[in-house]
């Protein structure tokens, strides 16, 4: 067993856990933080997407102990039902949510992204990789295509977005 001090969601965590233990299972499991949803246990889908010290990642592949130390927010620490975050908000209002598997993990990697495209970490769409990356749809389909929606709201998503980033789509 290894010992593992995380801060998740501002609060700082200790846990006892297996080395081998994910951290989508060290959330879900031994946090009962349940927002970050197991889809594909492989990296495929998104839906585990967490954001680890400000960058988005899939808490399916990496392991908790790699972490030992670092900020973690998952789709509880964004907001609550009485002060969603302004990504929440949007979601509810441009229905970017169907089945709303997926709402946590596209939520959480909509927040990341807006803070890369701000940060001016180019993507692969970029088209000058000298000059900051502008916020358009397709840079925002280009960022958000690891998170799957089998709904197929992905225009809903991506006008939640650029309505967050104050910028029309």
């Amino acid at each position: 067993m290894s010992r593992v001090t995380l801060r998740v969601n501002g609060e700082e965590r200790s846990l006892e856990l297996d080395p081998r233990t994910t951290l989508l299972d060290a959330l879900r499991e031994q946090l009962q933080l349940t927002g970050s949803k197991k889809g594909c246990d492989h990296g495929q889908c998104g839906a585990c997407t967490v954001m680890v010290e400000g960058r988005r990642i899939y808490s399916c592949l990496t392991l908790a102990v790699m972490h030992d130390g670092e900020a973690v927010t998952t789709i509880e620490g964004l907001g609550r039902p009485d002060a969603l975050h302004p990504m929440q908000a949007a979601f509810v209002k441009h229905d970017g949510y169907q089945c709303g598997y997926c709402t946590p993990g596209q939520i959480c990697a909509s927040v990341a992204t807006l803070q890369e495209i701000e940060a001016g970490i180019p993507s692969h769409v970029t088209a000058d990789l000298t000059a900051a990356p502008q916020l358009t749809a397709e840079e925002i389909r280009e960022r958000m295509s690891g998170n799957i929606c089998r709904c197929g709201a992905y225009s809903n998503i991506v006008e939640a977005i650029t309505e967050v980033a104050g910028r029309p789509a």
